[in-house]
């Protein structure tokens, strides 16, 4: 079994990375071609190509191997404004003064009030937002060859702890996704402001720790498709593409709901000085705006990214669908409600949960 990993920052908040973006208000001329220079860094195959492609000239778009690269890329001095594409997970590593204000209320207005919280890196509701919350779905299991355990999809994350997944099952590199499955697991939510004190919670927190084969949610999957593993817990944007391409595979999103994941975009300032916000070129508007409707729509779709709009506008998109797929896109709302994000954590909460790891790990 993999040795368990310390419950960094990284971890606590991961969830596969993009990133986000400060606008100037009414500045759609930013997208028209010859405009001001920019720069739009993103992971490699974390953004859809087909979106990427259709940035504007003036803007050049780099690609990083790793969330890891992208940030230490910021550190180096440049005179042009930066958009970045990040998970929420990652958002704690930048360093918060060099985050602009994303001024485009027009554009959040198009988004379901779900995306207000990420939009403000879930500070309280009278702070400036921060972010563009541009996609977002659940963690699911994925199955491969079990029909036994898709019949038991009620049992929801308990399915984790049957004894036919010991050693089968590859799990999140991320404590605090487990601690929340922990949770669920327990009939208990992880925004209870007294859930991580339940006396249980060490020994469930074990218990699915003990089943896994591998930490790690990034090349675990290579597990599931040699064969060497029966289930994973993956973000929906990573089973959608897999599930239409191969039939052994098949997903639950359990009733009782899920954590979410949130793609991001996000306005950096230059480092170590260089043009100031105000005088920096207008941001393409208008190609973000395109990502939320057709055709591009259907391309970010197909990749598994879910712009978070209200149902009835994604409706028409998804009806294209193959009916199995589409709750995995867009949970039904009664499952959705049931569904939280994971906050940025204050010293105190990551220490609490350090020590929550710690004493889980050492029983």
């Amino acid at each position: 079994m993999a040795q368990a990993p310390l419950l960094s920052r990284r971890y606590l908040l991961q969830l596969a990375g993009l990133g986000g973006a400060v606008f100037a208000s009414g500045a759609l001329a930013g997208c028209r071609r010859g405009g001001g220079a920019g720069r739009l860094l993103s992971v490699r195959g974390a953004l859809p190509s087909a979106w990427a492609k259709a940035l504007p000239s003036a803007w050049r778009s780099q690609l990083l191997d790793t969330p890891q690269a992208l940030l230490q890329a910021l550190d180096q001095p440049s005179l042009e404004p930066t958009l970045i594409s990040l998970g929420d997970g990652w958002v704690d590593q930048l360093q918060r003064d060099r985050l602009l204000p994303v001024n485009t209320p027009d554009l959040l207005a198009l988004l379901d009030p779900i995306a207000q919280a990420p939009s403000r890196l879930f500070a309280p509701a009278s702070a400036a937002a921060l972010a563009f919350p541009w996609a977002f779905g659940t963690w699911v299991i994925l199955l491969r060859n079990r029909p036994d355990l898709l019949r038991r999809r009620r049992e929801g994350w308990s399915l984790l702890l049957d004894p036919s997944l010991k050693q089968r099952l590859v799990l999140p590199a991320s404590p605090r996704i487990l601690i929340d499955l922990a949770l669920r697991q327990l009939d208990l939510s992880s925004t209870s402001p007294n859930a991580l004190d339940d006396p249980r919670l060490p020994q469930q927190l074990r218990r699915l720790h003990a089943q896994a084969l591998s930490l790690d949610e990034r090349h675990g999957l290579s597990f599931l498709q040699a064969g060497d593993a029966d289930a994973a817990v993956v973000t929906s944007q990573r089973a959608i593409p897999l599930l239409q391409r191969d039939p052994r595979l098949a997903a639950v999103l359990p009733a009782s709901g899920a954590p979410l994941w949130w793609q991001l975009l996000l306005r950096v300032s230059p480092a170590g000085g260089g043009a100031q916000p105000q005088a920096a070129a207008p941001l393409p508007l208008e190609w973000i705006r395109d990502g939320l409707s057709l055709p591009l729509l259907d391309r970010l779709l197909a990749g598994g990214w879910v712009p978070p709009l209200p149902a009835q506008q994604l409706q028409p998109a998804l009806a294209r669908w193959p009916e199995r797929l589409r709750p995995l896109l867009l949970p039904p709302a009664p499952v959705l409600a049931r569904c939280s994000s994971l906050p940025l954590l204050s010293a105190a909460e990551q220490q609490r949960q350090q020590q929550l790891w710690d004493q889980a790990m050492a029983g």
